[in-house]
């Protein structure tokens, strides 16, 4: 394991309005490795992504850092080559009109849609198009974003954040709102990115999209960093009931997790 850490925050304070969202606090990422950031609603996870991605910024204090691989620098476009993010809220920030290729190639200059002074070149638009191959997109390349499923949406949004060949995929919540069929097919495909050599990092409160894969948890509560561990230690049905605050029981198939109701 490297000693650099992949992201760390440390004494981070936030505040959204008269809420106090953090007060000091300290997470640090291991580098090659997938890890998970697991939480109830409210725990801070929107709000950790929105730091990382620089769309919030924390109270200026002397203590207080953010840093991407050892660099603290808040221009987001640096981090382009190295990050490929798939949210619910960003699939929300595109308008409808975009084509499927158009949102694909909007990646390349971290852009909602595309405008018209932005250019691309041939290798560009090969890259667009051999990824909405290997996505199973291409045939949505000339239709608008706003006839598509969510299941579609998602993955034009997945193929959007590979144009820059990211090692690492940063992905909030990725199969929410999805059935469990375009779920699975979903999975299927970020596990098969996994298997090529890229770094998943999973924000979420879903246990059922959790690929086997993960091997590192950082349980958020509060604001607060709960616990964080190695999966085998942290994903259990004590843990998570304690994590939720409601009796929960943890059962394991194939790799991948579910919960059902626990006994009072």
């Amino acid at each position: 394991m490297t000693s650099t850490p992949l992201i760390e925050l440390k004494n981070i304070s936030l505040n959204r309005g008269d809420v106090a969202v953090f007060r000091d606090l300290s997470l640090s990422l291991p580098q090659k490795a997938h890890s998970l950031i697991l939480g109830p609603n409210g725990a801070g996870k929107s709000s950790l992504i929105k730091l990382i991605l620089r769309d919030l910024y924390p109270l200026a204090r002397r203590e207080s850092r953010i840093s991407i691989l050892g660099n603290q620098t808040r221009d987001v476009l640096t981090l382009r080559g190295q990050f490929g993010v798939v949210s619910d809220e960003l699939q929300h920030r595109f308008e409808g009109a975009e084509t499927g290729l158009q949102v694909v190639a909007s990646g390349f200059y971290s852009s909602i849609g595309t405008w018209q002074h932005q250019r691309f070149d041939e290798p560009q638009l090969k890259r667009v198009r051999n990824l909405m191959d290997e996505l199973g997109v291409s045939n949505l390349a000339g239709r608008s974003y706003s006839s598509l499923s969510t299941g579609q949406q998602r993955r034009l949004l997945l193929a959007r954040a590979m144009v820059h060949d990211p090692e690492y995929l940063l992905m909030d919540e990725p199969t929410s709102g999805l059935d469990p069929e375009a779920t699975f097919r979903y999975l299927d495909l970020v596990r098969s990115l996994m298997q090529q050599g890229k770094y998943l990092v999973l924000v979420t409160h879903h246990i059922h999209e959790i690929p086997p894969e993960v091997n590192r948890v950082f349980m958020l509560r509060s604001g607060e960093l709960f616990a964080q561990g190695n999966k085998a230690e942290l994903l259990n049905s004590e843990t998570l009931s304690t994590l939720y605050d409601s009796p929960m029981e943890l059962v394991e198939r194939n790799g991948f997790y579910q919960v059902f109701p626990g006994h009072q």
